[in-house]
């Protein structure tokens, strides 16, 4: 990790500060029950409008179309192309706009 300080005592350095969202993700096979993490102050579209192919994800379960566990996973990544849509799941202060 690098740490840079200007001269007024600001330091910048190369981590990106993050917030897990507790969420549920529609893919076109599956549904995923995780945590997705959104930058401070931003929101959860803005991590999908990233161009990065792979959104991560941790603490997944995944389940198939009938609901059956089929496998839990500390980390996963999904596909971008492959999410149908996205939805914070217990998050209520998040699904009402107030940032965490």
């Amino acid at each position: 990790m690098s740490v840079e300080f200007n001269e007024k005592g600001k330091y910048f350095t190369d981590i990106i500060s993050k917030v897990a969202v507790p969420s549920i993700i529609q893919t076109t096979l599956h549904r995923i029950e995780g945590s997705i993490h959104v930058r401070l102050e931003g929101r959860v579209k803005d991590e999908l409008d990233r161009i990065e192919p792979f959104l991560a994800v941790t603490n997944a379960k995944i389940f198939s179309a009938d609901g059956a566990l089929l496998h839990e996973a500390d980390f996963i990544t999904v596909a971008r192309s492959q999410i149908v849509w996205i939805v914070p799941s217990d998050d209520t202060a998040y699904a009402a706009g107030e940032r965490p």
